[in-house]
């Protein structure tokens, strides 16, 4: 299990879920801990892109980024109202598990 990949979590995921994800040794950032509450999307991004943290969010508007072209580290897309913070959480764990940083580059995973 390579467990090699970080996490950036943009301000619509539940505080509880880094919690977890720390928890559980797993490298994680939060919006509001970087100082990025209320940033464009593309700035959050190129955040993420920059630190190579695969994005966290359920706010669609960074699909719309990636079907541009805009770079990133990868995207760890959910439905906010059908993921409860344990199952988010467990998604997660399972992308860190089972996937590299490079298998996640410009990819969408649908969670």
């Amino acid at each position: 299990m390579p467990r090699t990949i970080r996490f950036h979590l943009d301000e619509h995921v539940d505080p509880a879920v880094a919690t977890g994800l720390i928890r559980r040794g797993i490298d994680v950032t939060t919006s509001a801990e970087t100082g990025l509450l209320g940033a464009d999307d593309a700035v959050q991004l190129a955040y993420a892109a920059n630190q190579q943290r695969v994005l966290c969010t359920s706010d669609s508007d960074f699909l719309n980024l990636h079907s541009q072209g805009v770079p990133h580290a990868g995207i760890a897309y959910y439905h906010q109202q059908r993921r409860s913070v344990g199952e988010l959480l467990r998604s997660l764990e399972l992308l860190w598990e089972l996937l590299e940083p490079s298998e996640m580059a410009d990819r969408i995973e649908w969670i």
